[in-house]
């Protein structure tokens, strides 16, 4: 297949706002390719390569400019050489050998295929086709059922493998992924709430377990062998000594654990993120940050145990076998409660020990690994700003006609202006929702095609979980699942919480 048929299904995928008709998009595609391609494909509309990081930044590419060919020639199977041959270049002079493949490459390339090319290079491909929905478009294009896929994709670790077993196989080729020790498993994702209440209309009954903000590993033993892998899947098992010790000690001769590892204080608080993350440096010398840095594992799933896979078992019996096994302290502490107010007290008992916040499990679900549902959710206690309205934007739906997601800022001293923090349409009642457009609009001073830009007179009580580092916006911070509680129309803007706050609460962790 030429680069080109997937460039052109790339702008189509990213032109339409449609899920339905990207997966269809994406499956017609799918079902055209053969053998290597398969993979190369998946991986470009990914958004990444199979090669990983090829060291190269927008300084290389603007050496390696030059004018696109006229005609599509270049075939997926060569691209992906190519990018195989820019990897190997090491050694002096690798980067102008670099610029050199590099500048070949991009000479038999279109205008719109370099344009992809160097948005694949550089990371900042947005085309909306992420592993979820080529999952989908996968299931669409094999006809093989979607949970079948999805269970596939989650052994495996990785979707470029099962897409092409199951395009060139049908469904009797996704046989051959299960879970084997020593291949990591994609760990399972959790969907946020705003509390407990939420979580628990959502769940039911649901099993609690403290958040830990430490470094996510999965361990695998087989006898004597133990291996610990990261979040991304990485072999992390030099790094962590104490972990291997304590997981051979246990008495199965078989696992697969999922849990949290984290530094504690002598007063058993945790230590920041930041100062887990010590402990897997680059260059470490291990036997002295062992002796300065302790880790401490935290255990909440049991996947596999003495040769049978317990990924598709209820999260209860899963854990029933870790509580079995494993000593009590190496087990996150965990409540299985429908009571609110016990989950209440359960989530302050988390905060007031120095952790983010608690995980609502659904006490019968199986382990989804690599997914984002429904049936994991965090919950970390909510904060709240008040912000000033910056602008609104018209609504969707049964919101049309309204004034309905919010631009939200925090004046900023230094800039003598207000700092946008971000947007929300989420805890607006219909009667907020009519309320804010007949105000807003009296203080229009310009509008677009979707947005009304007013002055920053109305005042809004904003609540949020967490502040994040953001590019998107000139304060470089971002509120995280933030919703309107009230307006507050007995505070003047001056009287809103500035960007001071703001960023002080960010260094806080806030």
């Amino acid at each position: 297949m030429l680069l080109a048929e997937l460039v052109e299904t790339s702008r189509r995928v990213a032109g339409t706002s449609r899920r339905l008709e990207k997966i269809d998009l994406l499956a017609e595609l799918l079902r055209r390719l053969e053998g290597e391609e398969i993979e190369i494909a998946i991986a470009f509309l990914s958004g990444s390569i199979r090669q990983g990081r090829l060291g190269i930044g927008p300084a290389l590419l603007s050496e390696a400019a030059t004018a696109p060919a006229e005609k599509p020639q270049l075939a997926l199977q060569m691209v992906d050489r190519r990018f195989a041959a820019i990897l190997a270049a090491s050694g002096p002079g690798a980067a102008q050998r670099k610029a050199g493949l590099l500048r070949s490459l991009f000479a038999e390339a279109t205008e719109a295929e370099q344009r992809f090319l160097i948005s694949l290079l550089l990371g900042e491909l947005r085309q909306g086709a992420l592993e979820g929905l080529m999952v989908e478009a996968l299931a669409r294009a094999t006809g093989i059922g979607l949970e079948r896929i999805r269970r596939a994709v989650m052994v495996a670790g990785d979707i470029g493998p099962v897409a092409r077993a199951a395009l060139e196989g049908g469904e009797a080729r996704l046989a051959e992924f299960s879970i084997r020790l020593f291949r990591p498993v994609a760990p399972m994702l959790a969907q946020t709430a705003a509390d407990v209440e939420e979580a628990l209309e959502e769940l039911g009954e649901a099993a609690f377990e403290f958040k830990l903000d430490g470094a996510r590993i999965q361990v695998h033993k087989s006898g004597e062998e133990v291996r610990v892998f990261s979040r991304s899947r990485n072999d992390v098992t030099a790094a962590v000594p104490e972990v291997v010790e304590l997981v051979r000690c246990l008495g199965p001769r078989e696992l697969i654990l999922d849990g949290e590892v984290i530094a504690l204080r002598p007063d058993g608080r945790p230590e920041p993120f930041q100062v887990t993350m010590r402990r897997f440096g680059r260059k470490l010398d291990v036997d002295r940050m062992r002796e300065v840095l302790p880790l401490t594992p935290f255990w909440f799933d049991l996947l596999y145990l003495e040769g049978g896979d317990l990924t598709g078992e209820p999260q209860r019996r899963r854990f029933g076998e870790l509580e079995r096994l494993a000593p009590q302290p190496s087990i996150v502490p965990h409540l299985v409660t429908g009571d609110p107010e016990a989950a209440e007290v359960f989530l302050d008992e988390a905060v007031a020990r120095g952790h983010e916040g608690v995980m609502a499990k659904s006490p019968g679900s199986v382990y989804e690994a690599g997914s984002r549902g429904q049936s994991w959710l965090k919950l970390k206690p909510a904060q709240t700003l008040d912000l000033v309205v910056l602008a609104a934007e018209w609504g969707h739906g049964r919101r049309r006609g309204w004034l309905s997601n919010l631009h939200l800022g925090a004046w900023d001293p230094q800039r003598s202006h207000f700092v946008m923090l971000g947007k929300t349409f989420k805890g607006l009642t219909d009667e907020m929702l009519a309320w804010q457009t007949e105000e807003l609009l009296k203080h229009e001073v310009s509008r677009d095609e979707y947005t009304v830009y007013v002055e920053p007179k109305l005042v809004v009580e904003i609540a949020f979980n967490e502040l994040q580092q953001s590019p998107r916006y000139p304060g470089g911070l971002a509120l995280r699942f933030a919703r309107v509680k009230r307006y507050r129309p007995d505070k003047s803007p001056m009287e809103a919480d500035t960007f001071e706050r703001v960023q002080a609460l960010a260094a806080r962790g806030g």
